[in-house]
Formats: C-alpha cells, structure tokens, sequence
C-alpha cells in the first residue's frame, strides 16, 4: 500500500521526498488510532490526501514568506549601516544555521537540495532556517527599540526588518 500512496502523492504533485514525509506523516496518525478504520484502504488514502493537500498549503505560505527574505540584505545607498549591523547579526549566528540561511537565501536551494549537501534531513534544514530566522526577528526587533533617529523615530532599514520579521 505504501508504494501506492507515493505513487498518488506524485500525482498529486508531490517531490518523491515530499511523498514519503506525507506518507510518514499519514501513518503515523493511523498509529494513534484508538482502533483500527474499518475501511483502512480508504481512510489512508483520505488521510494521504488531506496531509498532502496541507503539506503543499504549508510550502505555498513557507514559499511567499522566503520571497520577501530574498531582499532582506539587498543594499541600498540609504542603508550602509543597516546592512553592515545586519551582517554583524547573521554572523552571530550558529554555524549551522547561518549556512542554511546562506544556501537559502542567497544560493535559492531548496531545503532537500540543502538536507543533501550538508547530509541533514529537509526538515532538520528548514528548523535551522526557521530558528535561524527567529534569531534574528528578535535581535533586530531589540535594535529597533534602542536605535532611534534624533526625531524619535525608527531608521528605515529598522522599519523594514521589522516589517520583514512579521511575516
């Protein structure tokens, strides 16, 4: 039955590497089952199509927000000290995480392009992105609070890193 559920979730157009995290996924909620579905067939293709159809809804909203982290360090002649504090920040960073960050970001792979070169799961790839990106959230959120202009106002690059980390 396993085979057959790849096969579905390629149709249903899923990476093979994707197929197999849903399939994972839909068998594991078959686990926790208190009991056995008297249509099992049927409920693991049901079960198969809901996770793989919320799997892709996830990846969709993952994709939108990395979109707008594409231009997140792009410089701008009104920004030098933002960009260089930015670089600073990324630099603190793990290693680990910045790299992903790194060939996310700046190279355009994708997290199982990047599970296979560093020999990490996708989904160990995407946390340390994820963490990665929550880092900095929070410490350039911290420096918009301490840099103010002489007006009492945010600086520009502040104002677009904060607007970058609520998305």
């Amino acid at each position: 039955m396993s085979a057959k559920l790849l096969v579905y979730g390629r149709a249903l157009g899923l990476g093979h590497a994707e197929a197999e995290d849903v399939l994972q996924e839909t068998f594991l909620a078959l686990l926790k089952l208190a009991e056995p579905p008297r249509q099992q067939e049927f409920y693991l293709l049901r079960a198969y199509r809901n996770k793989a159809f919320t799997f892709k809804r996830t990846l969709m909203r993952r994709f939108r927000r990395e979109e707008k982290a594409d231009t997140w360090f792009e410089t701008s002649e009104v920004d030098e000290d933002g960009e260089s504090l930015a670089q600073r920040e990324l630099a603190r960073l793990p290693v680990a995480q910045r790299e992903v960050i790194a060939l996310k970001i700046w190279q355009g792979f994708t997290f199982e392009e990047i599970g296979r070169l560093l020999n990490i799961s996708p989904n160990t790839a995407a946390a340390r992105y994820r963490y990665g990106l929550q880092k900095l959230k929070k410490r350039m959120e911290l420096m918009r609070h301490e840099e103010l202009d002489e007006t009492g106002r945010t600086t520009g690059w502040l104002e677009t890193s904060s607007a970058f980390a609520a998305n």
